[in-house]
């Protein structure tokens, strides 16, 4: 829970800091809010959709959507027990308000193309005056708009998109923005409902009694789900606000798992390390599906096996594999990179950037943790089917011929392609679980030429990723520049966690890389990696670092930088990308890969301890 002077916020600064923010969705986008009550990111209709509000990359132009105290306020910020249903509570001297922020989730009827993002004031404690503005500003602010006034509702509307918004209070509009000023007494409320709207989905109002009845189904809806995890251990509240958040990544007509549903939060303020993270990554989305499974999630698993399945041909990137790196949420594989140079960036960070160039990279990492979760899948959920088993073999076939090329690696680096140990891993990975499942299903499989594969890549790792004069595992091959990613050689089961060649290797890790429990990927100035500028510590690794200790034995250690590692959380328990040099969150925001290392790293702390 944070608290905050919602005066000093409004007087003196034009952004929130990134961690200032909460998420709510309906499992096709989503939208942060702020503390200080202010949404100022929301796509529609889907993730990777243009930008309503977008005030948290463009204070002036963004766009946005303010509901707050009109008096000086202190805010505090929750979510309700078990549930992705936001609570933003003010603080005044005359009495305490809050701002209910939620989105129903929707079945698979006409109401799923609405949208619906309600926002319910109440008044709990004496009085409150409240002053509400929306200004949506769509296509990242590009495309203009006109709004017309119909009684309670206002309606957006710009050349390709609708919005309407209902209000239990009267609206006023200065042209393009509607805005309210009201005051409530202890026990009164006023809804706003912010619906998408068109040929199909006709505008639909939104009493007081029905925002209750969504209330209660959409807190239902929730618990129902979160009610499936089989985790009962010591940091249940931050494990299942991960799982929660993961699934809010979630696009369910298609399956598919967002990275992040930000674009260009930067990983500096000032750098260049901003990048669009609205899609679906292989790695990534297969680690979220082991993550998931840990916690007896199988849906999701069974949702992203066919997503792979119905929207993915292994001959979308022929020039690069059978696979890209990253696909659109509807398993489109154009993703042109461009800059919005209209925008400031996020307190000034430019550039902006939608769509991602590194979906034309070469990572064939991407391979094995595919794979290991289609492992993962078959063994914990159900057996995969023999066209899956088709598309295993063909993977690892091209693997089996393709390992051993250069490419750019796990951390999509713009410096030109190397010999990066990680990729190495994953394609070792890639066909040792492959032999697994084929062994333990009686599937039929080039045993000869995979065994024979698997173990070239072994001795290729022992004998040209191992430096002598670090005396540890490095990041590339004959290099000697130290790398985080390789926190997986013993998570993934290649070497013994306590084998003495891996015990060095940490120890140095620990040395170089590791900041108070934060763990940095590699340092840009021994390794250039093509862009500009510092990061800060990368939080995946961190969580990584932790069950890194937990299996050499050194449980306490490991403890104790997971506890420090939950210190730096937002006040809800949200994880960015990284983390600074004084604890703020950096880059985009919550980011899927943290949460779901968060959920691995507790669940295996868990089990050392007992």
């Amino acid at each position: 829970m944070t608290e905050t002077s919602y005066e000093d916020m409004a007087g003196s600064a034009r952004y929130l800091p990134i961690a200032e923010h909460g998420l709510i969705g309906d499992l096709r986008t989503v939208a942060l809010v702020g503390s200080n009550g202010t949404i100022d990111w929301y796509c529609c209709p889907r993730f990777d959709s243009p930008s309503v509000f977008a005030a948290i990359l463009d204070a002036e132009r963004g766009g946005r959507f303010e509901l707050a105290a009109d008096v000086p306020a202190r805010t505090k910020q929750f979510y309700f027990p078990d549930t992705n249903v936001l609570i933003t509570r003010f603080f005044t001297e005359e009495g305490v308000g809050e701002v209910q922020d939620f989105m129903p989730v929707p079945g698979e009827s006409v109401e799923a193309d609405r949208h619906r993002l309600i926002r319910r004031v109440v008044c709990v404690r004496g009085t409150v005056p409240f002053r509400v503005l929306v200004a949506p500003r769509f296509d990242y602010g590009l495309a203009p708009h006109t709004l017309s006034m119909l009684g309670d509702t206002a309606v957006f509307a710009s050349p390709d998109m609708a919005l309407s918004l209902t209000s239990t209070v009267a609206l006023e509009s200065d042209g393009l923005d509607a805005h309210a000023d009201f005051k409530l007494s202890e026990g009164e409320a006023e809804v706003f409902a912010l619906d998408r709207v068109g040929d199909t989905v006709p505008p639909r109002g939104c009493a007081r009694t029905e925002a209750e009845s969504q209330f209660q189904d959409t807190v239902a809806y929730w618990r129902r789900w979160l009610h499936q995890s089989r985790y009962r251990g010591r940091w249940r509240e931050m494990v299942h606000r991960s799982a929660l958040t993961l699934k809010l990544l979630t696009y369910a007509p298609t399956g598919a798992i967002v990275a992040a549903p930000t674009t260009s939060l930067p990983e500096q303020l000032g750098g260049e390390r901003n990048w669009d993270y609205r899609y679906l990554w292989i790695r990534d989305a297969a680690f979220c599906v082991y993550a998931l499974l840990r916690l007896g999630f199988s849906d999701e698993a069974r949702e992203f096996m066919n997503f792979l399945s119905t929207n993915i041909s292994h001959g979308d990137g022929a020039a690069i594999g059978p696979l890209q790196i990253m696909y659109g949420i509807d398993g489109r594989s154009d993703l042109p990179e461009r800059e919005l140079d209209h925008l400031e960036g996020h307190q000034g960070s430019a550039p902006v950037r939608v769509g991602n160039a590194a979906a034309d990279q070469l990572q064939l990492d991407i391979y094995g943790a595919l794979i290991d979760s289609v492992y993962l899948y078959d063994k914990w959920a159900e057996p995969i089917s023999s066209g899956q088993w088709d598309d295993v073999c063909r993977l690892v076939e091209w693997v089996c011929a393709n390992w051993d090329q250069p490419d750019e690696g796990v951390w999509e680096t713009r410096g030109g392609r190397k010999n990066f140990l990680y990729s190495r891993l994953m394609c070792w990975v890639a066909i040792e679980r492959a032999i697994r499942l084929a062994n333990r299903r009686g599937l039929p499989a080039d045993h000869r030429r995979w065994r024979q594969c698997r173990d070239t890549i072994y001795r290729r790792i022992m004998d040209h990723g191992w430096s002598p004069t670090r005396n540890a595992f490095v990041q590339h091959e004959d290099g000697d520049v130290l790398d985080a990613s390789v926190l997986m050689m013993p998570l993934a089961k290649f070497i013994a966690p306590t084998d003495p060649k891996w015990l060095s290797t940490l120890d140095a890790l620990t040395e170089d890389l590791v900041s108070d429990s934060l763990v940095y990927r590699y340092d840009p100035q021994a390794s250039p990696d093509g862009l500009r500028g510092d990061e800060g510590t990368f939080s995946i690794c961190s969580f990584w670092y932790v069950e890194a200790l937990v299996r050499a034995g050194r449980v306490d250690e490991a403890r104790l930088a997971f506890e420090k590692m939950l210190t730096y959380a937002n006040h809800l328990g949200l994880f960015a990308e990284e983390i600074g040099r004084t604890g703020e969150q950096q880059g985009n925001f919550p980011q899927a890969f943290t949460h779901l290392s968060l959920i691995s790293a507790a669940f295996n702390l868990d089990r050392a301890l007992g």
